[in-house]
Formats: C-alpha cells, structure tokens, sequence
C-alpha cells in the first residue's frame, strides 16, 4: 500500500510517500501501526482531528476500511481562496 503524506504531514514524518505492507483492518489501525514505529510518526498523527484522509482519491473518516485500498493519503484541511 502507498501512503502519501503532504504539508505539515510530511515535513514532521520526513517523507513525501512510502510503501509498507500492512495488516490494518481501518485507517485508524494504520495510524496506531505508524504511530508505533517512531516518534515522527506519534508527533505527526498527534491530533487526528485536524488531518483528513483519502482512500483511492477519495475522502473518507478514521474508521473507514483499508481492504483492496491501494492508496492512503493524510492532509491538513484544505483552505480555499
């Protein structure tokens, strides 16, 4: 599965995107899985409620389900203007 992390996101993990294999049933499964590796991870998903995710392109919650996804994407609200 391909994770892509942008903004603040990525600066606090250090990473634009990466690749893992994985055994999470939810997206809140894949963050606790992250968030257990390093602290990076633990200071970036510090605060779920001010991140939005997409599966496949498309937004979805924390509690949505990861099976046939191919990509996660974690981003701070957009802001329009």
């Amino acid at each position: 599965m391909d994770i892509l992390y942008f903004a603040w996101v990525r600066e606090r993990i250090g990473l634009p995107r990466e690749t893992i294999q994985t055994e999470a049933a939810t997206v809140a499964d894949l963050v606790a899985e992250l968030c257990a590796r390093e602290d990076r991870y633990a200071a970036a998903f510090a605060d779920v409620t001010a991140l939005r995710v997409a599966l496949d392109q498309e937004l979805t919650g924390f509690d949505a389900p990861l099976a046939g996804v191919r990509e996660v994407a974690f981003f701070p609200p957009m802001t329009g203007g």
